[in-house]
This record gives structure tokens, C-alpha cells and sequence, in this order.
């Protein structure tokens, strides 16, 4: 089962078994059980769909992306 939380003006973090998925492209990587991931949620990832930690630098605020 994966866990799924979403952090205040940050990532997504998945954590547990799972797999990633391109709309287009299709399947990107499987995780283990004990893999966690955190999915881009500012969009200025260079490294989609995951994050980089650009979110700290853009000022991202969910509060403005409504």
C-alpha cells in the first residue's frame, strides 16, 4: 500500500510500493515497498516529474494556486 502526503508549499511525497506514470510516455519507474518519492507540485522542477527543490527558490505558495 502506498502512503500519500502532500506538504504544505512543497512536494507530494509517495512512500511504499507504487509505480509512476507519464500520460503520454506511459510507465516511468516502479518503487518498492519502501521507496519513497516526491512528485513536483510548483512545476519548476528541471527534474519532472519529481522534485528538486525549486519550490523553496519560485517562493511557491499554495495558497496562490488556486
Amino acid at each position: 500500500m502506498a502512503k500519500v502526503t502532500i506538504l504544505e508549499n512543497g512536494p507530494i511525497l509517495i512512500e511504499g510500493q507504487f509505480e509512476v506514470f507519464h500520460a503520454q510516455n506511459g510507465k516511468i519507474t516502479d518503487h518498492n515497498e519502501k521507496a519513497v518519492a516526491a512528485i513536483c507540485r510548483c512545476g519548476q522542477s528541471k527534474n519532472q516529474p519529481y522534485c528538486d527543490g525549486s519550490h523553496k527558490a519560485c517562493g511557491f505558495d499554495v495558497d496562490t494556486k488556486k
